[in-house]
């Protein structure tokens, strides 16, 4: 189908366009960004800077898509923003291309971002992972799949944050977060996501695995190094290896105080 374009928007002769895309008013598109078949683009919505979209992306008022990074050494390089398919970013989301030209800021696909949610240069963050109103997300964190973001929930730079892990709504972390895990104020863990794993079809007999391992890093008085040290010979669930494998390959050190 054709493209449906708003006669007041400013769209490069280079830009690449997919079809089937509707662009609302006093859009800007820039001449090295690439839409692909099928996105919505709300009003005032600007795409600028080596960007790459896919498929059936939709852009609420207001979002600004692969502007400079906010990192003062940035010196004009044409460093890159990839993304994914069927992403929403509601109003005013913000996405902030690399500060090199050796990696790119990534999002996956289904992700929902929504109000003024944040996502900063170097950012890799996987898929179907939701950010509430005001969530941040520093630059080089990655954040992988199924994560929850409550309103104004942060992830400091260079952090990682688990699978199917949980911020509370103004929580913190600049540590790393392992899958499964609730955070709620800054690096303090707060119990299981058991509601998200149980959706998304872990087990019964694994998430029973993971409440253990849970007791014995988090609740048995060892240190967080002897309690993954013990957890290895105990545990054979795949959950348990994913989160083990996790905290092995941190280089922050995994959260690692517990709410009273």
């Amino acid at each position: 189908m054709p493209n449906t374009i708003h006669p007041t928007a400013t769209i490069h002769p280079k830009a690449e366009l997919g079809e089937n895309i509707l662009i609302g008013p006093f859009v800007v598109i820039d001449a090295d960004v690439s839409l692909g078949n099928g996105c919505k683009l709300g009003p005032q919505v600007y795409l600028t800077g080596h960007t790459s979209i896919g498929a059936d992306n939709t852009f609420h008022a207001g979002c600004v898509i692969g502007d400079t990074p906010q990192d003062l050494s940035y010196a004009g390089a044409p460093t890159k923003t990839i993304l994914g398919d069927s992403n929403t970013f509601r109003e005013h989301v913000t996405i902030h291309r690399s500060n090199s030209e050796d990696e790119a800021t990534r999002i996956g696909s289904n992700n929902y971002f929504m109000a003024s949610s944040h996502a900063g240069h170097n950012a890799q963050i996987g898929n179907k992972n939701i950010f509430a109103n005001g969530a941040l997300i520093a630059g080089h964190a990655v954040i992988e799949d199924q994560v929850t973001f409550g309103g104004n929930a942060g992830v400091h730079q260079f952090s990682r944050i688990g699978r199917l892990a949980f911020l509370q709504g103004n929580s913190g972390v600049s540590q790393d977060l392992p899958p499964f895990l609730m955070n709620s104020r800054i690096n303090e863990v707060s119990g299981l996501n058991m509601i998200g794993m149980r959706r998304a079809g872990i087990s019964s007999a694994d998430r029973i695995q993971m409440k253990k391992l849970y007791h014995l890093i988090y609740l048995q008085g060892h240190s967080i190094a002897k309690g993954l040290e013990l957890a290895r010979d105990q545990f054979t669930a795949p959950c348990c290896i994913e989160f083990l494998d996790f905290a092995q390959k941190s280089k922050r050190g995994i959260c690692s105080k517990v709410r009273q």
